[in-house]
């Protein structure tokens, strides 16, 4: 099943403008609580310039690029976590997702209401951390209601690391901080995963932010940096209502323009696609020949066999080698044939880790 990154907030902080946006799915963005109530899900293009500049190399047919999925949820309010409002969607929906985008009002405009009458995006933020670790607080006390005497009075090793990693995240929960925060060793990884919890998720901040703010941002902008510099997270700047007009813009020199006059080198859509799929971990690896150039998405650390699994089951049951050619090296010179006779294409097996950017040909029998 594809990963997907949720996008969350407050009702009313630009979630929908920025998601239509992203996906042009058009989900209705209007000036009142819970406009969105079923999540949408959109498939986005992920942009990247090596793509472009292998379809300049090879002249194929036919470019593919990769993608992601985003979804949409539906605003949150306090007490979503004891179901107040659409709280029990709402928090569901956050668990199926793999990542979070969390949109934080940080523009001024009495058009638009606030839920709390009051543009503060910290406050914001604390109100759904708060949320999230409540829910949170509630799955790790029962989960330690089931595994604690287990742990105790038996001789299960793994009871007993799942019963260290629950007290961990319930002392954390207790003082009102996320999952996120907790160092947990790396052997207890896993564990801590399968747990799936809501604030234990890699997670993106976006400012949202009026135009005069799109490159430096603004007050708002930078009580939100301070208050996320203790966690593990990433935040990005962008002024959803100024996207929407650059989305309207059909020709791209336009578009370009319009970029230029506000001074920024690249839209901020562009720049959270490509911080959602970081967050999820996910690389690209390419296939290039005159029929098609493409892009493949596989998780960060992935081995050859399971990235030629992204293209069909067969190639990766049946593997037997991978030919590997550096972006770099086929750029520099300039076709598949250059890199074999200049030593460039190297032959790796099943333990080879895949590389961002490499450039692959895969051999298989079934």
């Amino acid at each position: 099943m594809a990963l997907k990154c949720g996008i969350v907030g407050l009702p009313n902080v630009g979630k929908s403008t920025l998601f239509n946006c992203l996906s042009n799915a058009k989900a209705q963005s209007a000036n009142f609580p819970f406009c969105t109530i079923e999540p949408n899900v959109g498939v986005i293009t992920v942009p990247d310039d090596r793509l472009i500049k292998l379809e300049e190399l090879v002249k194929p047919q036919r470019v593919q690029p990769t993608t992601v999925e985003i979804v949409d949820i539906a605003g949150l309010v306090r007490g979503a976590s004891k179901g107040e409002g659409l709280g029990n969607k709402f928090l569901g929906n956050i668990r199926e997702t793999d990542a979070i985008i969390h949109v934080l009002r940080c523009f001024e405009n009495d058009n638009i209401t606030h839920v709390d009458g009051k543009i503060d995006p910290v406050s914001d933020k604390e109100t759904i951390d708060i949320e999230l670790q409540l829910k949170d607080l509630e799955t790790v006390e029962t989960r330690l209601s089931k595994v604690e005497k287990q742990a105790r009075t038996g001789n299960d090793p793994e009871a007993k690391k799942l019963f260290k990693i629950l007290s961990l995240y319930k002392d954390a929960l207790m003082d009102g901080k996320s999952a996120r925060t907790v160092e947990i060793d790396d052997a207890d990884l896993k564990v801590a995963k399968d747990l799936q919890l809501l604030t234990n998720k890699p997670i993106l901040y976006v400012c949202n932010v009026d135009e005069a703010g799109a490159v430096n941002g603004n007050a708002h902008v930078d009580a939100v940096r301070e208050a996320i510099k203790d966690e593990n997270a990433q935040m990005l700047i962008i002024a959803a209502a100024t996207e929407a007009d650059i989305a309207e813009l059909d020709d791209f020199e336009e578009r370009q323009m319009f970029l230029d006059d506000l001074g920024l080198d690249e839209s901020g859509v562009s720049k959270l696609i490509k911080a959602a799929y970081r967050l999820l971990e996910l690389e690209t690896y390419f296939t290039a020949g005159v029929k098609e150039v493409r892009a493949w998405t596989y998780p960060r650390g992935s081995k050859a066999p399971q990235c030629a699994g992204v293209i069909h089951s067969d190639f990766e049951k049946g593997f037997i080698r991978a030919e590997v050619i550096k972006y770099a090296d086929y750029v520099e010179l300039g076709s598949e044939q250059a890199c074999k006779e200049a030593g460039k294409m190297s032959i790796e097996g099943k333990d080879y880790v895949v590389s961002d950017g490499d450039i692959m040909h895969f051999r298989f029998n079934v």
